[in-house]
């Protein structure tokens, strides 16, 4: 990671002081609590100026619309308390002149405003950065009086240096007496346009950081419901394996009932020949109870049981078809390649962030050419359904991996030779948890043979008139 240090703000202020002065500012926006979005227009040019106040990536430049698009810039619907004291403030003012202090990582914009009174007021906004220190503040240069900050800094945070509203404005203590910079700087490197190698370094450094922390938000999100449905499926089929033994209270029943005139009511046990297996049995009783009613509740024992495993077995059905779904999701998270495809996955697990934004459907398969034939390839659950549900007709065919998690790949082709086949059963393997497997088996049989059950997760499919091919 580079540094913004006061060498590369000070290049950079000496190549775009030209058109910073005398422009007037006509937007303004705050994505985020360390991030701001300033439309400022000059000589009949409108450029975005970004300013970042996170301790990782702070730094201040133009944006261009590639990069822009790379920050993922989402402006909320509800602005911050501090955009709007800046809107109310800056918004269609003019900047004067702009000045940074020697030496110093901040970047001063000196401002024509007007009060509610319409009267002229002379306004600074001050660019601190300086790592976990950076702020940005708006303060009144003749009283220098404080209007507001991104950041309030109490008593309780720094005795040297409180930062609200009403309060006075100083610099930073301890002011260097040289330009500071590290020795992979912006400012060593040659360049006519410093701001746009600032633009497109940061620019790419909080992609990868958004696409990180995204992967990250989804997988801790799965595997946590994973462990939790994993934990269950464990439990009931200890349950199962309990009642499987169920079929003993029905033959205590039988054996009951077949001698209740040989034994006598109210006994603590009784002693019976069990003809099925060839062997005495020895049966605990209730002895507050005849020998009908203990068979009796051996019966309702045995049929209880009987019910029980016969739900459980749904119940255990259904969470292996959740855990299949889940590695699923996994498997696409391993895969994806770009935050289009992580945000296509994190509309199937948050499903409210789908119904707000519709461009996540956007994304389209993979899309490959063999022969003249189209092949497609789905990276995630949502591409898959697409794949079954849109694209795909009756004779085209399909293929996935056979209990492994992988992609739905899709053959428009009518009579395909058996070399095509083998190519996309390598496809479905290629893009399977089974990727790296010395043999992975492949089902294939044409769409519509597939069937969607009713309500069913995204891309879950059964099938029938299946054939399976060894790769």
């Amino acid at each position: 990671m580079i540094n913004f240090d006061s060498l590369t703000l000070k290049y950079w202020l000496e190549q775009n002081s030209d058109f910073l002065s005398g422009a007037r500012i006509q937007k303004i926006q705050q994505p985020t609590r360390r991030d701001f979005v300033f439309s400022v227009r000059n000589k009949g040019v409108t450029k975005k100026l970004y300013i970042n106040i996170n301790p990782q990536y702070y730094h201040v430049s133009f944006m261009s619309k590639e990069n822009e698009a790379k920050r993922l810039i989402e402006i909320p619907q509800k602005p911050p308390m501090f955009c709007m004291l800046l809107r109310k403030y800056l918004e269609n003012a003019v900047i004067s002149k702009i000045e940074q202090p020697p030496y110093e990582r901040i970047l001063e914009l000196y401002i024509e405003a007007y009060n509610e009174l319409s009267e002229k007021i002379f306004l600074c906004l001050a660019i601190e950065l300086m790592g976990k220190y950076s702020n940005v503040i708006l303060y009144n240069y003749d009283t220098n009086i404080i209007l507001g900050c991104a950041h309030n800094i109490g008593a309780e945070k720094s005795r040297e240096r409180e930062m609200a509203g009403g309060l006075p404005y100083v610099y930073p203590s301890g002011r260097p007496n040289s330009w500071y910079s590290v020795p992979d700087s912006f400012a060593n490197k040659n360049t006519s346009d410093i701001n746009a190698l600032i633009d497109d370094y940061y620019a790419e450094c909080i992609y990868k950081d958004k696409f990180a922390r995204l992967r990250d938000f989804c997988k801790q999100t799965i595997n946590s419901k994973l462990k939790k449905d994993k934990n269950s499926l464990k439990k009931m089929e200890f349950a199962v394996e309990k009642e499987l033994n169920c079929d003993r209270y029905r033959l205590y029943g039988d054996l009951i009932m077949a001698n209740l005139y040989n034994c006598e009511d109210y006994s603590e046990s009784i002693a019976v020949y069990d003809y099925e297996n060839n062997k005495n049995v020895k049966i605990p009783l209730d002895k507050t109870k005849t020998l009908k009613e203990n068979a009796n509740k051996f019966y309702k024992l045995y049929n209880k049981g009987k019910n029980t495993v016969i739900k459980l077995g749904e119940l255990t059905n259904s969470l292996k078809t959740q855990i299949a779904y889940y590695e699923q999701i996994l498997y696409s998270l391993d895969i994806a390649v770009s935050m289009q495809d992580l945000q296509q996955i994190r509309s199937e697990i948050v499903p409210d962030i789908a119904k707000k934004d519709a461009s996540v459907f956007a994304l389209r398969p993979m899309e490959l050419d063999f022969d003249g034939c189209k092949v497609f390839i789905g990276k995630n659950n949502r591409q898959n359904d697409y794949i079954v549900s849109r694209l795909s007709k009756d004779e085209d065919w399909w293929f996935h991996t056979k209990d492994c998690p992988g992609s739905h790949v899709l053959l428009k082709c009518d009579n395909p030779s058996d070399n095509l086949i083998l190519k996309c059963a390598e496809l479905a393997k290629e893009y399977s948890k089974g990727a790296n497997s010395s043999k992975v088996a492949v089902i294939y049989t044409k769409r519509k043979h597939l069937k969607k059950p009713p309500a069913a997760n995204l891309g879950y499919v059964t099938y029938k008139n299946e054939r399976e091919i060894i790769v």
